[in-house]
């Protein structure tokens, strides 16, 4: 597994796609895939989004971390693109917190697993593991 985090908007897709020679057809989209379109993708863009809507769904962080370890066993070759959520300002909301918090917290889990981790910065990405 290989994960890219970085900010928002700050060229983590054009760096996967140029860095792994993918397309925009290797993604899954995490706005909007299914938890069976993870084990099959070779890429998913806002994995952080796919947490909220897990979140929302009714999904603890419990389920989510079990989620995770399921994930790096069945689709071991995945790149996860997330955004970092934990640099600015706490949000005022518990729910975006939580979301906040627990994508930190997977993210940390992915990175242990993964035999690469990227941060991307202004479209530069620096391998900060691997």
């Amino acid at each position: 597994m290989i994960l890219v985090i970085g900010g928002a908007f700050q060229g983590k897709k054009e760096y996967v796609k140029k860095k792994f020679s993918l397309t925009d057809q290797d993604f899954a989209d995490g706005n909007l895939c299914s938890e069976e379109e993870l084990y099959k993708a070779k890429a998913v863009l806002h994995f952080h989004e796919y947490v909220r809507r897990s979140l929302q769904a009714g999904h603890s962080r419990e389920e989510l971390s079990t989620f995770t370890e399921r994930l790096c066993r069945k689709n071991s070759r995945l790149i996860v693109v997330c955004n970092e959520l934990g640099s600015g300002v706490v949000p005022v909301e518990a729910f975006d917190r939580n979301w906040r918090e627990t994508t930190g917290r997977l993210c940390c889990r992915l990175a242990a697993a993964a035999e690469e981790v990227h941060r991307v910065n202004c479209g530069i990405g620096t391998v900060i593991k691997g």
